[in-house]
């Protein structure tokens, strides 16, 4: 093929890529060039037919079309796939003059803003705050607490056992109350009593028995208190409980009544009960707590001496205050995750 006849077949290629409208269509332009059948393919297999003295210039000249209709085939390549994302860009823009998604902002549930006020009033009051394992031994959940193997008074706390033992071969358990924290607490402090410092404290935390009603769940929490100090009683106990009922529920009208009460840990025991002079509950007697003087042994397991060691001991249920801080009458509400209970407490304050 002459020169001019190269030239107008690289034209043609051109022509063929530039009205390419995708992908597609060009790889198609590109076979009728450049394929196996493609015309340029043709002529340089046609060298073979030319004397020597053609090949090399005829040769030249093909290779050189070729070249060109290859940088035409790229160009438009390139084109077709920078017209290809801008489409897309398009498409996916984001117009940012639009208003943002709205994002769900948590806040503490109402059992956790229960111990946030409980924990900040006792601590106003000089109390610690302990913290420690869910899962127990049997020595720290009841028998430091005078409630030894086969006692009576542990059908009351049926609880969950897991699948390991402690040093003893006895098996470990998710506690019953939070009183093992006193346990641990006060022996890691009994030096401090033996100084004369006073040991109060306060236990917060999850606790676990086998119940379910509308008043007990298998899974729940509690805050004990301790206060050690020698010549500390029950009247220790009521003024600190009245105070903090006081302080909780913001009404300084309130009434207590102690009945006696058995509990293992504490001789005398008491059940604490609370009236109200005004709102739904006025009138009503409430149990609220249990309570009592540490028993001796219980002193002793502590590591102190119950000859000079006085103390008074008490347990609040989180749900039942919360309950009758905010008016709830069923306590499953609180674990059933139900977002339209829930949002009535995320603006409310501690």
């Amino acid at each position: 093929m002459s020169t001019e006849g190269l030239e107008a077949l690289v034209r043609e290629a051109r022509e063929a890529f530039a009205v390419s409208a995708d992908s597609v269509s060009l790889e198609d332009a590109k076979a009728r060039f450049l394929g196996k059948a493609g015309s340029l393919t043709a002529m340089l297999k046609g060298l073979a037919a030319l004397p020597p003295e053609e090949k090399r210039t005829v040769g030249a000249a093909i290779n050189q079309a070729k070249q060109a209709i290859e940088a035409a085939l790229e160009a438009r390549r390139t084109a077709l796939a920078e017209s290809a994302l801008a489409a897309q860009l398009a498409a996916e823009a984001i117009d940012i003059t639009l208003p943002g998604r709205a994002t769900d902002v948590g806040a503490p549930h109402p059992v956790m803003q229960t111990q946030a006020r409980i924990e900040a009033i006792f601590r106003s009051m000089g109390f610690d705050v302990a913290d420690g394992p869910e899962i127990e031994d049997d020595w720290h959940n009841f028998t430091a607490l005078n409630n030894p193997e086969n006692h009576p008074a542990r059908s009351m706390q049926d609880t969950f056992y897991v699948d390991a033992q402690d040093a003893s071969g006895k098996p470990l358990l998710l506690r019953t109350h939070t009183s093992p924290l006193q346990v641990r607490y006060a022996r890691a402090h009994r030096a401090e009593a033996f100084a004369g410092k006073p040991i109060r404290v306060i236990a917060p935390g999850r606790t676990y028995r086998v119940d379910s009603d509308a008043t007990h769940s298998p899974m729940f929490h509690q805050v004990e208190g301790l206060w050690i100090e020698e010549g500390i009683g029950f009247a220790g106990l009521r003024g600190v409980y009245q105070s903090f009922l006081e302080a909780f529920f913001e009404d300084s009208d309130l009434e207590l009544r102690f009945r006696p009460s058995y509990f293992p840990f504490t001789e005398p025991s008491a059940e604490i009960d609370l009236r109200f002079a005004r709102g739904p509950l006025a009138g009503r007697w409430l149990e609220v707590s249990g309570a009592g003087q540490v028993h001796p042994e219980v002193i002793r397991n502590f590591g102190l001496d119950p000859e000079r060691h006085a103390g008074f001991a008490f347990g609040i249920g989180l749900e039942r205050m919360a309950m009758l801080r905010y008016g709830v009458s069923d306590l499953r509400l609180f674990f059933e995750n139900d977002l339209r209970f829930l949002r009535q407490f995320s603006t409310l304050g501690l």
